[in-house]
C-alpha cells in the first residue's frame, strides 16, 4: 500500500522544533512537488513513491536550507529523471500500449496536484506527447513552460549549464509543438461530445457515433496484459466505432458508468458491480470532432480510483 509522506511514522527526534518545522515545509511545498513528480513519470505510484523518497532525504538534511521550495524540486526532479531512466526500460517490455495513470481531478487526490497549474499539461493526450521527450529534455520543458522557472532555477534543479537547459528547452519545445493539436477546443465543445458520445454508445447507433469521432481518430487502449485490450492503436472512424462496439458488448454484468473530471478533462469511470474501478475513459476533441480516444483498463493504473459508494450504485 502507498503511504503518503505526511503519514510516516515520526521517528523519536521528530518532536523537535527543527524536524516540526521541516514536517510544515514539505507539507507546504507538497502540491507542487506532486505535480512536477506526476507530469514527470504519468504515474500517481510513482509520483507517491518519489515523494516518500524526497521526504526522508528532506529529514535526513542537517544544514540549514535557505529555500527549501528549491531544495524540495530539486530532490523530486532528480529522483523524477532517475526513475523515469528506469521506467523508459520497462515500457520497452510493456504489453500493448502504454498510457498515464488517471489522476481524478475532483477527488481528494486532486488536492496532491497543484491546482493552479492544471489544464493542458495535466491532460492525458499531453502526457502520451510528452513520452516523444528524454527523461531531461522533459524535466527542462516542465521546468520551463509548466512551472515557469527561470533558466537559472532550471539549471540548478537538473545539474547542468543555463546554455545547456536553453538548447535542451528549444529542442523540446521544437519537438511538442510538431505533435500539438493544431486547434484548441473549448470545454463547453468537450463536454458536448462526450454527452454524444456516451449517448450514442448506450444506445448503439453506431453511425452517430461514427459521425463524432475524426476520420483519423485513434482509440488508445491500455491493459498492460494483465486484462483484454487492442495490443496496438485503433486508426479511423469505422474501425473505432466497430472496436467500442465489441468491448460494449462484452461489457461485465452490471457495469455502472459515472462521469468524472479526469486529468483536468471531461472523462468517464467504469465499475464493476461491486463498486470496484474496471475502466476510466477520455477524449480528445479538435474542430468539433473527437480525434483521440484513450481507454485505461489496467488494474494497476487504477488502484488510485476510490470505489463507488454503496448508495451510488
Amino acid at each position: 500500500m502507498k503511504v503518503d509522506a505526511q503519514e510516516l511514522p515520526a521517528r523519536p527526534e521528530a518532536r523537535s522544533e527543527s524536524d516540526m518545522g521541516k514536517n510544515e515545509d514539505f507539507d507546504r511545498h507538497r502540491p507542487l512537488l506532486f505535480s512536477i513528480a506526476y507530469r514527470m513519470l504519468g504515474s500517481v505510484a510513482d509520483a507517491e513513491d518519489v515523494l516518500q523518497e524526497a521526504y526522508l532525504r528532506w529529514r535526513r538534511t542537517d544544514d540549514e536550507v535557505r529555500s527549501p521550495r528549491a531544495y524540495l524540486s530539486t530532490i523530486v526532479t532528480r529522483l523524477s529523471i532517475d526513475q523515469l531512466r528506469s521506467a523508459r526500460t520497462r515500457r520497452e517490455e510493456y504489453v500493448g500500449a502504454w498510457l498515464p495513470e488517471p489522476l481524478l481531478t475532483e477527488e481528494g487526490i486532486a488536492d496532491a496536484a497543484e491546482t493552479a497549474i492544471l489544464g493542458e499539461s495535466l491532460s492525458m493526450a499531453f502526457l502520451v506527447l510528452l513520452e516523444s521527450l528524454t527523461p531531461t529534455e522533459r524535466a527542462v520543458f516542465l521546468l520551463r513552460e509548466v512551472f515557469d522557472y527561470d533558466y537559472a532555477e532550471v539549471s540548478r534543479l537538473v545539474g547542468k549549464s543555463e546554455d545547456n537547459c536553453r538548447q535542451i528547452s528549444r529542442r523540446a519545445r521544437q519537438s511538442v509543438a510538431a505533435r500539438r493539436p493544431r486547434f484548441e477546443s473549448s470545454p463547453e465543445q468537450e463536454e458536448r461530445l462526450m454527452r454524444s458520445f456516451l449517448a450514442a454508445c448506450a444506445s448503439g447507433d453506431m453511425e452517430i457515433l461514427v459521425s463524432l469521432l475524426s476520420e483519423d481518430v485513434i482509440v488508445w487502449s491500455d491493459g498492460g496484459g494483465k486484462v483484454r485490450a487492442a495490443l496496438r492503436p485503433i486508426h479511423g472512424a469505422q474501425k473505432a466505432a466497430r472496436y467500442f462496439a465489441v468491448i460494449l458488448g462484452k461489457a461485465p454484468p452490471g457495469l455502472a458508468i459515472r462521469r468524472a473530471s479526469v486529468n483536468g478533462r471531461p472523462g468517464v469511470v467504469g465499475y464493476f458491480a461491486d463498486g470496484s474501478p474496471q475502466s476510466i475513459l477520455t477524449l480528445d476533441v479538435e474542430e468539433g470532432s473527437i480525434r483521440a480516444i484513450h481507454l485505461v483498463v489496467n488494474p494497476e493504473k487504477l488502484e488510485n480510483v476510490p470505489p463507488l459508494a454503496e448508495e451510488a450504485r
